[in-house]
């Protein structure tokens, strides 16, 4: 497998939840991580906590300027790049009678459209490395949650591309991989403003009896999933399923 020590990683959405998790989690292992996101105060606050191994870039990955300039500062960081994590996201949620069509745009252009635009940019820098490229799905596209057709969609699509992806892009030596996670308490419901603090911690609560480890999951464990990705040299357009068994459709009652 790949040494992570000195490796040079590119995570989206690495201002808080699993993205900030997963740059903590490879910076103790010694790799250069670059992070990028909207909220310039979350980023600087996570750089600062993970130290010089990090740098944090104020960019909006629905911006191809904001895209070009981070692909640049995460080679300038870490001299080259190893791994690109797509990471970031966004959240809709309506019956598909009232669904609104910008804000339907709006999900698949941060989900699926920037991290296309994102991840052909990388594509050259990841060739000369043989690194990869991490996409993620979601349970939702294991259990259907109804309401949630715009986001269950978006990933779908996103475990599609990491089978294409990984057949277009393996005579060039660039593994692509896909991680499915189940619940694990992120910010995404609390910013698209669907939830608070206290019900998403209740909704937390609540679906915890669903997974068949009887628990939700945590960002290290899907650190743990993705630094697998990045280091095996022979695995190439799987989807990872990380969801303490929620997708074998358990019901606690």
């Amino acid at each position: 497998m790949k040494d992570i020590v000195d490796a040079s990683i590119l995570i989206t959405g690495g201002g808080s939840g699993l993205g900030a998790g997963m740059a903590r989690y490879f910076a103790r292992k010694g790799a250069k991580v670059t992070i990028c996101g909207r909220r310039a105060e979350k980023l600087a606050a996570v750089a600062r906590d993970i130290g010089p191994t990090c740098r944090a870039v104020h960019a909006d990955i629905d911006v191809a300027a904001d895209r070009a300039r981070l692909v640049e500062a995460a080679l300038e960081h870490g001299g080259k790049l190893d791994a690109l994590i797509n990471n970031a996201g966004n959240m809709s949620r309506g019956p598909i009678t009232g669904l609104v069509e910008d804000d339907l745009r709006a999900v698949f252009q941060t989900n699926v459209i920037s991290a296309m635009m994102l991840t052909g940019l990388a594509v050259p820098h990841l060739a000369k490395t043989h690194g990869a490229i991490i996409f993620f799905g979601s349970v939702h596209t294991r259990r259907a949650y109804p309401g949630a057709s715009p986001y269950a969609a978006t990933k779908g699509a996103t475990e599609a591309l990491t089978r294409v992806l990984a057949a277009e892009l393996g005579p060039q030596q660039v593994r692509v991989g896909c991680i499915v996670p189940g619940a694990v308490p992120t910010e995404i419901n609390i910013r698209a403003g669907l939830f608070t603090e206290a019900q998403h911690k209740a909704r937390m609560d609540a679906i915890a009896p669903y997974h068949a480890l009887g628990r939700v999951g945590t960002e290290e464990e899907i650190a743990e999933a993705a630094e697998y990705l990045v280091r095996a040299d022979w695995t190439t357009g799987a989807s990872i399923v990380v969801d303490g068994g929620l997708s074998l459709g358990i019901s606690p009652f």
